[in-house]
C-alpha cells in the first residue's frame, strides 16, 4: 500500500490574503458608501414618470458602462498590485457596487408586474440586462482606446496617412 505524497510545508512567508486586509477592505467600505450616496441622491433627482423605473435603469446601466471603461483601463495598463489594486476596489468593487443596484431592479421589475404592467416589466427586465452587457461591451470599447492613447498606439478606428 502506498502513501500518498505530502509537501513539506514551504519556510517562505505567507502573503496576507488581499481580502484580510483591513486597509483594503476599508477601501472598498468607502467607495461603497459614496456609491450607495451617490444612488440615493440620483434616485431623488431623476425622474420617475408614472411611476417607471427610470432611475434605477439609469443607474444600472451607467455603472455598466463604468465598470467595462475601468476595467480595461485597468487590465491595459499595468497588473493589479498596488495603486492599480486599490483604483479597482474602490471605484469598482466600492463604488460601482454601492451605485448599481441589482435588489432594486429585481423588486421594481416585480412590482410592474404586480401592478398589472407584464409589458413594462418585461422591457424594464430585456433593456436592463441586454443593455448592461451592451454597454459593458462599449465600455470596454472606450477603455482600450484611452489606454492605447496613453500608450501612444494608434486608435483602431482612426486612418492614419500612410507613408
Amino acid at each position: 500500500m502506498s502513501t500518498p505524497h505530502r509537501r513539506e510545508p514551504s519556510t517562505a512567508p505567507l502573503e496576507r490574503r488581499p481580502y484580510r486586509r483591513l486597509t483594503l477592505i476599508a477601501v472598498v467600505f468607502a467607495g461603497g458608501t459614496a456609491g450607495t450616496l451617490c444612488r440615493a441622491w440620483l434616485n431623488g433627482v431623476v425622474p420617475s414618470p408614472q411611476d417607471l423605473p427610470l432611475p434605477t435603469l439609469a443607474i444600472n446601466l451607467t455603472g455598466s458602462f463604468l465598470l467595462g471603461l475601468l476595467l480595461e483601463v485597468l487590465l491595459r495598463t499595468g497588473p493589479d498590485r498596488g495603486g492599480h489594486r486599490i483604483v479597482r476596489l474602490v471605484l469598482g468593487t466600492g463604488f460601482l457596487g454601492g451605485f448599481t443596484t441589482y435588489s432594486a431592479f429585481a423588486l421594481e421589475a416585480i412590482a410592474l408586474a404586480a401592478a398589472g404592467a407584464s409589458g413594462f416589466a418585461a422591457a424594464y427586465v430585456a433593456i436592463s440586462l441586454l443593455g448592461g452587457v451592451l454597454l459593458s461591451f462599449a465600455g470596454i470599447g472606450v477603455g482600450a482606446a484611452v489606454a492605447r492613447r496613453r500608450q501612444g498606439q494608434p486608435d483602431a478606428t482612426s486612418e492614419e496617412d500612410p507613408p
